[in-house]
């Protein structure tokens, strides 16, 4: 009886809270909803003023603009007139909730309370035992592996437990720890297994790799130690040379790291799937350097050729395909340690940024887009960040040979930016596309004009801009 009275209690209590907000009477609202627009479009007056002011719109723009916003005020204070002119013939408000709003109300009071009841009479069921912890299925709820496979880890770690000197063995129990996602124990794994198997390359690449994971994508002391291992036996091989710099570049030797960035990418071809994320690793630490990165950012090898003779491609072809996912699985490895480490530390600006950049590189525009938008939520008027945000967002739209309208998140982010840093480069070019894409001549004729400004004569930028300013005075 008592949960009766107590149900009872809560669905009146909740009638209560719905019900009369639909029965006040609604006086006042359009006098306060007038007065709060009015002051609204105050503001926007002053906005554009100070827009004006600062040289990002012309006096023709500000001009129309002035107008549109005149002309809605004017209509705002009409309808305060009519209100005004009703009153005094004697014509009185509406002080009554709308029929409507009274309909809804006697609905809701009635149907809440049933509607409640029977739910719980169809779904309720105080009858059925609990459900103890002990004798649920937590790894099937979890999406966890098969049994099947928890059978054969039980029965390799058994097997260990006998042959502890198996290298092999604890090699696939790490590498099957690491794809569950549990990195401390695949780490301890493939320690034993490293500690047995002395200098197998690819052991140790896998083990620094895993003991990056587990820490959050911070390169630790054995992570070093174990790839300055592979570099040993193989100076060249490029994921150790990689995640050599980045410990490097982590622990504040920024010059070390971009010597040995620097060295990887000018002797790896164009077409090596790690390039773009060297590429971005050498921009970050020459930012670091204070230097520019188009400046110390090498360029790689030629793009390699397949092989001419048929003989050759069909016997390199399965070295070729391992070696081409070792290399993808690499990067990814990398960009998810990165990601890992935003997650633990969320406001690094800079690597969101950076992350996003990653994801744009392989493709994954969704990825980029929420990471960029990370970024800006943490840093909501950096101009750079704002720009990256907005690329983002174009880099997702698919590609089309016919001028148009960017997206308006994009737009709206580029506008911010060059409002915050007048005169941003990145924004002047691309607001400069979307207005010339919209026919607005004027507009794109003013940014590209700012942009222009800013390069010498001599400049590949100054005649690409020259010529586009040119063109847009011809109609083209």
């Amino acid at each position: 009886m008592l949960f009766w009275i107590v149900a009872a209690a809560l669905t009146a209590a909740v009638v209560l809270l719905i019900v009369p907000p639909l029965l006040r009477k609604p006086e006042g609202a359009a006098e306060e909803r007038a007065a709060y627009d009015l002051e609204v479009y105050r503001d926007q007056l002053g906005e554009l003023e100070r827009d004006q002011g600062r040289g990002l719109i012309s006096e023709a723009q500000a001009a129309a603009a002035r107008a549109e916003i005149g002309r809605r005020m004017l209509a705002i204070a009409d309808r305060g007139k009519g209100s005004a002119k009703d009153g005094a013939k004697g014509k009185a408000p509406a002080a009554r909730a709308p029929r409507s709003a009274m309909a809804l109300a006697a609905l809701l009071a009635v149907l809440l309370p049933l509607g409640t009841l029977a739910v719980y009479g169809k779904l309720g069921r105080p009858e059925l035992p609990a459900q103890p912890l002990a004798s649920r299925n937590l790894d099937h709820e979890r999406g966890g592996p098969p049994k099947n496979v928890l059978a054969a880890m039980d029965k390799l770690k058994a097997q260990l437990a006998e042959t502890p000197d198996d290298p092999q063995g604890w090699a696939i129990l790490g590498q099957a720890y690491a794809k569950m996602g549990r990195l401390p124990e695949a780490a301890d794994a493939l320690g034993k297994a490293v500690a047995l198997a002395g200098d197998d390359l690819e052991l140790l690449g896998s083990y620094g790799e895993v003991l990056i994971s587990a820490n959050g994508g911070t390169v630790p002391d054995e992570a070093r130690k174990t790839f300055d291992r592979v570099l040993a036996k193989d100076p060249k091989e490029p994921r150790a040379r990689f995640y050599a710099a980045l410990a490097r570049f982590q622990a504040g030797d920024s010059k070390d790291a971009l010597e040995r960035w620097s060295a990887l990418l000018a002797e790896s071809h164009a077409d090596a799937p790690w390039v773009p994320i060297v590429r971005t690793q050498i921009a970050e630490a020459a930012k670091a350097l204070n230097l520019d990165p188009a400046k110390v950012t090498p360029e790689p090898l030629p793009a390699q050729q397949q092989p001419p003779v048929a003989q050759n491609q069909g016997q390199n072809q399965g070295q070729g395909q391992t070696e081409g996912e070792d290399q993808q699985q690499m990067i990814r490895g990398m960009v998810d340690g990165l990601a890992a480490r935003l997650e633990a530390n969320p406001d690094d600006v800079d690597g969101w940024l950076r992350l996003s950049r990653s994801y744009g590189v392989m493709g994954e525009s969704a990825k980029a887009i929420d990471a960029a938008r990370k970024a800006r939520e943490r840093a909501p008027q950096r101009p750079d960040v704002l720009v990256a945000y907005a690329s983002a967002l174009l880099s997702a739209e698919p590609r089309s040979s016919k001028p148009g309208p960017m997206p308006e998140e994009a737009v709206a982010s580029l506008r911010q930016a060059l409002a915050a840093e007048p005169d941003n480069r990145d924004a002047l070019w691309l607001l400069g596309l979307n207005a010339a894409g919209v026919g607005q001549t004027a507009e794109a004729t003013d940014l590209w004009t700012r942009l222009l400004a800013q390069f010498k004569p001599e400049e590949p930028e100054y005649t690409l801009i020259r010529a586009r300013l040119e063109s847009l005075k011809a109609g083209g």
